[in-house]
């Protein structure tokens, strides 16, 4: 039986913020996985209830080695992931985003790894996939969306497949990441990490096989947005301007990168940011140029319609 230690090493990013009612759960959880050599680094963002306890509880337990705690920035998830993904002390094989109230299949890296080990350690690659949706009690509600288009930088543009609760990367990926650096304005970093790791030529996998247990719960920062309820507030967004707010700060992100980009990557990012500034019939071609889209019919309704009212 091969050694824990001889096994690829795998860090585990866990952001906190007042997560007391869930985290052992996701604690145990990860402590049950298949691939025994993983290390958490735990970055809590100024809670005020029992959830340092929590960790320096498992931290007794597991011993430092194990989980590490510290202390995160305090300007929101985004920033805080961003941070522990920039964090230069951190090195290990492979690198996992991990919400404080899911909970992990036993699985789950063991399957994104037998992916990932068989990319090259040069090309950036990325791992994610569908979720099981359960209640605050663990009582299953569903899956997620399963999304049938393969993974793309036009796709990763304007939409993204993969939770970050499901992501793996390596550390080509990581590598990325921590060159465009922390300090960026992006909407989230799962989709960030999809942008950065298509645009520059990597490798996605969106795996079908649901690898968690996706907690739908009041406290939620970022739910699942499946339901019409989510469906309509998306929309009112999209008129409110929020969607082209989004695309300029990924434009300005993305800058960041631009040497690192695939000439294909820049043709389309310029193909987007000329169609945001033209009139409607030349906006529309440039867009069609660009390969653009989203994963179902109806989410490219309401991009057709948002690139007609100028909302891009």
């Amino acid at each position: 039986m091969q050694d824990d230690d001889t096994l690829p090493k795998v860090a585990i990013l866990l952001c906190t913020y007042h997560g007391q009612h869930f985290l052992a759960d996701q604690l145990d959880s990860i402590e049950r996985q298949t691939h025994p050599n993983w290390e958490v680094w735990a970055s809590d963002d100024g809670s005020e209830d029992d959830t340092h306890a929590i960790l320096e509880r498992y931290q007794g337990k597991w011993g430092a080695q194990r989980i590490s705690i510290h202390n995160g920035p305090a300007e929101g998830f985004v920033s805080n992931f961003l941070s522990l993904t920039c964090k230069a002390d951190i090195e290990a094989d492979y690198y996992a985003f991990s919400d404080q109230d899911d909970i992990w299949e036993a699985d789950k890296l063991q399957r994104g790894l037998e992916w990932l080990r068989n990319v090259s350690k040069d090309v950036p690659a990325l791992y994610c996939s569908r979720t099981r949706l359960v209640d605050a009690e663990n009582r299953e509600l569903g899956l997620s969306p399963l999304f049938a288009k393969p993974p793309s930088f036009a796709n990763a543009l304007i939409q993204n497949i993969g939770g970050a609760n499901t992501m793996i990367f390596n550390d080509a990926a990581r590598r990325l990441l921590r060159e465009a650096g922390e300090n960026i304005e992006v909407v989230s970093h799962d989709s960030w990490a999809y942008m950065v790791v298509t645009g520059c030529g990597g490798k996605v996998k969106y795996d079908a096989y649901p690898t968690l247990r996706y907690r739908q719960h009041d406290n939620n920062v970022v739910g699942m947005n499946t339901t019409w309820a989510a469906r309509r507030t998306r929309i009112r967004m999209l008129w409110q301007g929020h969607l082209s707010t989004w695309n300029e700060r990924h434009l300005i992100a993305l800058q960041r990168l631009q040497p690192r980009l695939t000439p294909e990557s820049r043709h389309t990012l310029e193909l987007l940011a000329r169609a945001r500034k033209r009139s409607l019939v030349p906006r529309l071609i440039d867009l069609k140029k660009s390969g653009i889209h989203r994963q179902t019919l109806l989410g490219n309704l309401g991009l057709l319609a948002a690139a007609i009212f100028k909302k891009i």
